[in-house]
């Protein structure tokens, strides 16, 4: 039973010794990389040579990224530098220089996060890659910021807007004349003839625009907010809707033989 109390001890004290070459070793070859020496004090000094790996590894691999996005939207943009005091020892990715101090020790760009010294970032090329992480807006944000956030030409919001917009809006005049029948088929008998009746009229009255100057643009705007009103009691809708309800009533005079 000694013997192999003393056995398994000696197995512990190896794996031991061979954790600690292995772990010297690492350290090593870390510091013949990033061009330091590790000498005695290496075990006190590999918790700081981590981290100062760590952000030289952030560093290429933010240009990296850049460098894989130049076949896309590249839009030159500066970088948002700001004063940021760092938690722990920091190092300058464009100078690989220690950022010595307690508070205030560099600044670090607010749209991608890099960190460099005050002095460095006169000279940290235009190559802002935005991460979406810190895009917290779409609106009241920098356009150049949002679109190399997403990777797009333009704001998605526009896209977005313009092609809801213009499958809504119809092009063709005959296709808009008849989606317009199509809605006036769904009014309530008294509001059709009433609203018949009414097109009529106005169209008797743009028949003598010379004299009394009001064609059927002028009715649309004279008319068009009594009988196009939105149903909520809303200010800022009217005023939205102000344009559309000119239009609609225009062409209804103009068109009041076809489209009644």
């Amino acid at each position: 039973m000694l013997a192999e109390e003393l056995w398994l001890e000696g197995e512990k004290s190896c794996a031991v010794v061979h954790k600690s070459k292995r772990g010297r070793k690492r350290q090593e070859l870390l510091a013949v990389a990033l061009g330091v020496k590790v000498g005695v004090k290496g075990a006190l000094l590999w918790q700081p040579l981590k981290l100062f790996a760590y952000s030289q590894i952030s560093s290429l691999v933010r240009r990296a990224a850049l460098t894989q996005n130049d076949n896309h939207f590249n839009y030159e943009k500066a970088h948002n530098f700001k004063v940021h005091t760092f938690r722990g020892p920091h190092w300058c990715e464009y100078c690989a220089n220690f950022m010595w101090g307690l508070i205030a020790q560099g600044v670090r760009c607010s749209d991608c996060g890099l960190n460099v010294h005050k002095q460095c970032s006169k000279y940290v090329p235009n190559d802002c890659q935005p991460d979406l992480k810190r895009i917290k807006r779409v609106y009241c944000c920098d356009l150049t910021t949002l679109v190399k956030a997403h990777n797009t030409q333009r704001p998605m919001v526009v896209d977005s807007c313009i092609r809801e917009i213009e499958a809504r809006e119809i092009s063709n005049p005959d296709e808009r004349l008849e989606a317009i029948h199509e809605v006036l088929m769904l009014l309530p008998a008294a509001h059709y003839e009433t609203l018949r009746y009414l097109m009529i009229h106005l169209k008797k009255v743009t028949l003598h625009e010379k004299e009394n100057f009001m064609n059927a643009e002028n009715l649309g705007i004279v008319f068009g907010p009594t009988l196009m009103r939105p149903p909520e009691d809303s200010t800022l809708a009217t005023l939205n809707d102000m344009r559309y309800q000119k239009l609609i009533v225009q062409i209804l005079i103009e068109n009041e033989d076809v489209l009644f």
